[in-house]
């Protein structure tokens, strides 16, 4: 199973890079790095995190893992590589959208409006 998730990675760094280069756009460039580093050195960020820092309707990327600690009240939109059960439950009982990183390149392939976080 760990290697379908590494070649998951692997062909969502490809495309990201392959898009960076046609839209112009360097967000995807700087996702596609983050996600090549080692498992112990990607992003993980908790939702009080994604509470404190973001704005009401906006769009976050992790390029690593959502996790579930604290509470959120507003309604975001969230793309991660991976998202623990309790997290994404409070993404969407907050009337947020979680999505994976793939979906979210699908719905916004210019990368407007996007932060990152982690």
């Amino acid at each position: 199973m760990k290697r379908i998730k590494n070649d998951y990675v692997e062909e969502l760094v490809r495309k990201l890079k392959a898009l960076a280069i046609k839209e112009g756009t360097p967000l995807w460039k700087r996702i596609a790095t983050e996600l090549e580093k080692p498992t112990r050195q990607k992003r993980e960020v908790n939702i009080f995190k994604i509470e404190k820092y973001a704005r009401d309707g906006e769009v976050i990327i992790v390029p690593g893992k959502v996790l579930g600690s604290g509470a959120i009240n507003k309604k975001v939109t969230v793309a991660a590589l991976d998202f623990s059960d309790s997290a994404r439950d409070k993404i969407v009982s907050s009337k947020g959208e979680a999505l994976s990183i793939q979906a979210l390149v699908e719905k916004n392939p210019g990368a407007k409006n996007i932060r990152i976080m982690g």
